[in-house]
């Protein structure tokens, strides 16, 4: 694409929209994992590997997507990054979710400021 004539705007890309219902050929992955993530207990977290894995997949990306998606309906906060970081964008939110759970969690130098403690609260069914 050429750049625009001066004075003109360039175009601007069509931001893509929030789904509501996953196409078909998805809703089965969609639904197993918001199963998954229903079944876990508060105070406990599970990684987005962690529930991948239980789906017996290794797509992890794939599960942070349908959290993105689809994942407010359910304690879209009980998962997190391998490294225990909260769901990238709503570590304060989170936080109020993990108080009031009990999770235990430790303090970060990061802008998140904390972590879960994984090794005292990771879910294993």
């Amino acid at each position: 694409m050429s750049p625009a004539p001066e004075g003109q705007d360039r175009p601007l890309r069509r931001q893509p929209q929030a789904n509501t219902t996953p196409p078909p050929a998805q809703a089965g992955f969609v639904d197993a994992v918001l199963a998954v993530v229903g079944d876990i207990p508060a105070g406990c977290v599970a990684t987005y590997g962690d529930v991948a894995a239980l789906l017996g997949s290794r797509a992890a990306r794939a599960v942070g997507q349908v959290m993105a998606r689809y994942g407010s309906d359910v304690a879209w906060w009980r998962v997190v990054r391998a490294g225990g970081r909260p769901p990238p964008g709503y570590a304060e939110r989170a936080r109020e979710h993990y108080e009031a759970e009990g999770t235990p969690l430790r303090p970060s130098s990061d802008a998140d400021g904390y972590r879960i403690d994984l090794a005292s609260c990771r879910w294993r069914p």
